[in-house]
Formats: structure tokens, sequence, C-alpha cells
């Protein structure tokens, strides 16, 4: 991926204000909806939400200028010099088990809860997590030993990958480059959340058993006009002060496309409208729901009518 500050067409010094107006309004301009004879529209635009994805976050937008992080937000491992036996699987494709968890940790250990229900715990969780805790950090240890550790069992990698809100809601495949340097393909499975970690079985370091495990941890791009909240989606429509006071329609995003929103009479401004269904996958098999709240926008020029009226109405309460 081209380095974020260029996507955005941005200086390093950019501020965060100026950070986020750039991206609304590329994202604007680039929307695959708003672009819909054009094939390369859905790649600019997953473009842009991944160089926000860095830059819009200031903890993410430090490391990357830093070097700790590269553009795809992915920690830049500096050496493997030290796994001099077995080098670890080679670059190309392999298939490795796609298996979905979330991971906790407690009084009793580590432990990480799958699709399949099972759980684990012990020193082999713990040195998946020793892994994982590196973050942004880039890192420079000797872990030349490792290969053997875990009776046999190879050293975990992580790995960090950015989808798309509707990847995430539909379910995507990805191809990621570890950073061992192979290539594999990552099932997303529909109803990801940011945050949680998918496990590629024998996608790590080679051991004198059987490989480790590479933990790729799924980060979700944001959106221009939409926002998670659970299993619901939030966006925000504005109307001219008119419509508010006569009613009308109005059009909304969702992740299906755009759809028409139907705005009655004496609509207030912040009043929250729920289109049923439109939301994110939910565990229960269906979806959650598009809470749309409705902002309120005076004329851009002064209007000396409305002003009137206004006046009017307010000295007869009087």
């Amino acid at each position: 991926m081209r380095d974020p500050y260029e996507v955005l067409g941005l200086p390093k010094n950019a501020s965060a204000a100026e950070i986020k107006k750039a991206f609304r309004r590329l994202a604007k301009k680039h929307h695959p909806d708003a672009n819909k004879n054009d094939p390369k529209a859905a790649a600019r635009f997953a473009e842009l939400n991944s160089a926000y994805e860095i830059l819009g976050d200031e903890d993410k937008r430090k490391a990357y200028d830093r070097g700790e992080i590269d553009a795809e937000g992915k920690p830049r491992f500096a050496d493997f010099s030290g796994f001099r036996q077995g080098a670890g699987p080679q670059p190309g494709f392999g298939g490795g088990e796609t298996i979905f968890e979330t991971f906790t940790h407690g009084p009793g250990g580590s432990r990480r809860t799958s699709s399949r229900g099972g759980q684990r715990g012990g020193f082999e969780d713990f040195l998946g997590d020793l892994f994982g805790s590196f973050g942004g950090r880039t890192a420079t240890h000797d872990f030349s030993d490792m290969g053997t550790a875990a009776a046999g069992h190879g050293a975990d990698i992580t790995a960090a990958l950015t989808v798309s809100l509707a990847e995430a809601a539909r379910g995507a495949t990805k191809r990621l480059r570890l950073p061992t340097g192979k290539e594999v393909e990552v099932k997303i499975p529909a109803g990801i959340a940011s945050g949680q970690t998918i496990r590629l079985r024998g996608q790590g370091l080679s051991g004198s058993r059987e490989p480790g495990d590479a933990l790729i941890t799924i980060h979700l791009a944001p959106h221009a006009e939409l926002k998670p909240d659970g299993d619901d989606l939030r966006a925000e429509v504005t109307i001219p002060l008119a419509d508010a006071v006569l009613g009308a329609s109005a059009r909304v995003p969702t992740l299906d496309g755009a759809v028409e929103l139907k705005i009655p009479p004496w609509t207030t401004s912040g009043r929250t409208f729920r289109l049923k269904g439109k939301g994110l996958p939910n565990r229960s098999g269906g979806h959650g729901d598009l809470l749309v709240s409705v902002q309120i926008a005076l004329p851009e020029a002064r209007d000396p009518e409305l002003e009137a009226l206004m006046r009017n109405k307010r000295e007869a309460k009087r």
C-alpha cells in the first residue's frame, strides 16, 4: 500500500482536523455508490479507508511516523536471522487451518475461545501471547531458541489485517503477507469485530515437532458514513429546515447502497429513525439495525423572509 499521507494528499505535519477533512472529502468522491461504472472505485475507496485507519488514530499515526508499523498497520519485524535452523515456511500460498478466536486473560492464565467452542491454556498460549504483545513495536530480539519451545512447537507470529466494514459484515477472503515473507489467504468470517483474532494453524515458525501458528488481528477501516455500534450501525443525515417542517424524503447510506428514508413533518434535530435489519450480522443469525440521526441545516445565506417570519412568531408568543 502507498504512504497514507500520499493517499490522502497531505503533508506529514497535517493536523488531525485536516486529516479528517481530507478523508471525508475523498471518501465521498471515490465511494463505490457514487462511481458504479468505475471498476477501480472500490479499490481506491479501500485504500482511503486503510490510510485513514492509520492516520486517523493518534497512536497508530505516531507508530507509523516512527517506522514501527507499515502502511497497512502491520508491525515491521526487523530481524529474522536468529532462526538459523528451519527458516520457516517458504514464500507461496499455503492453506493453514483458519480458526476464528478471541483471547482473554485471567487468574488461570491465558485462554482463547475458538469458533469450535474449545479452550486451552498454559505455556503454548502464553508463548502466543508473548509474540502478540509486541503490538506496533519493531521486534529486535533474537528468538533463535524459540523454535524448540513448548516441546518442539514452533513460535507463533503476529500480523494485522485491515478490512472494510462491508467485508467484516459479509465475510471475505483477503491476501496477506506474513512477517516471514509467506503469502496466505485469510478467510474473514461474516460479523467479525475490530480487534478480534484469526489463527492460521501451521503458518508460524518451524519447530522440531510442528510449526507455530499465525495470529492475525483484524482492524476495521473507518467508513465514511456508517459507524458500528454493537450489532447496529449509526449514520447521520442532514436536511434543510423546510424539509424538517414540511416533511420530505432523504437518501441514507447502508451497506447495500443508499435507500430513501421518509422524514415526517415537524421532525426535530437529533431525532433518530430505525431501519430494521440494515445493521451488522449478529449471533442469532439475523442483523442489527441502522440508526439514522437527523440534523437540520439552516440556509447557507441569510434569508430575510425567514428571519422576519421567526421574529414575528417570537413576538407573537410574548
